[in-house]
C-alpha cells in the first residue's frame, strides 16, 4: 500500500465529515477544490452536490429527506443516533435548513425534538 501524503491524511476526517470525497486532481471537475503541495496539485476535494436536487422544483425539505433516507438505507426514524446525526449533516449540506419550519419537519421525520436537531447541528460546528 502506498504511503498517504500527510496533507491527505490530515484532511481525510474533515472530508468524511462533510460527506465529500477525495479525487485525483486529474479527475477534478470545475467545482471541485484542488489542493496543492509545494506548488503541485496533490488532491481534489469533491463536495456533495447541491445542484443534483433543486428543492423548489422537487418538493423542498420532503424531497431532501427522502434522498437522505435512500442514501442511508431506510426510514430516518429507525436510524441509530449516529446515523441521525449524519442525516442532519447531509440535510444541512444540501440546504434543507434554508426553508421555513425545516427544523420541525426534520425533527418529526427523525423522531426527535427540534432541540435535538439543533444540538446535532451545533456539535458539527
Amino acid at each position: 500500500m502506498p504511503d498517504v501524503h500527510p496533507l491527505v491524511e490530515a484532511i481525510t476526517p474533515l472530508v468524511e465529515r462533510l460527506n465529500a470525497q477525495l479525487v485525483d486532481p486529474g479527475d477534478a471537475h470545475d467545482d471541485d477544490v484542488t489542493l496543492a503541495w509545494e506548488g503541485q496539485p496533490l488532491v481534489a476535494v469533491r463536495l456533495p452536490s447541491t445542484k443534483a436536487v433543486t428543492p423548489e422544483k422537487e418538493g423542498g425539505v420532503q424531497s431532501l429527506l427522502a434522498g437522505v433516507a435512500d442514501e442511508l438505507g431506510g426510514s430516518l426514524r429507525d436510524l441509530s443516533r449516529h446515523d441521525k446525526q449524519q442525516a442532519v449533516l447531509l440535510l444541512e449540506a444540501r440546504g434543507a435548513f434554508e426553508y421555513r419550519k425545516s427544523a420541525e419537519i426534520v425533527a418529526e421525520a427523525l423522531g426527535v425534538t427540534r432541540f435535538t436537531v439543533y444540538n446535532y447541528l451545533n456539535r458539527a460546528r
